[in-house]
């Protein structure tokens, strides 16, 4: 098991093993992740957002930037 010690500024260094086993460098995203009352996943954020595309399927309609900006300024101004 890696462990680390946390500075003054709120800062850890992460061990090389689990650097190397995340495939982090300097520079990447890493995401906590809470998954009961005072555990937290630690994970690494590498993909990109193209990577994403198609996870839900195709669209089920068409949307205008137009349209998902006027729905934003509605919520917007509801939550006002």
């Amino acid at each position: 098991m890696s462990t680390a010690t946390l500075t003054t500024k709120g800062q850890i260094t992460i061990p090389a093993e689990v650097r190397k086993d995340l495939n982090v460098d300097t520079g990447d995203r890493v995401e906590f992740v809470l998954i009961a009352p005072g555990r937290y996943e630690f994970v690494a954020a590498t993909q990109e957002v193209t990577e994403l595309k198609g996870m839900f399927g195709p669209a089920k309609k068409a949307i205008s930037i137009e349209a998902m900006n006027a729905a934003i300024a509605g919520r917007g101004a509801a939550a006002r």
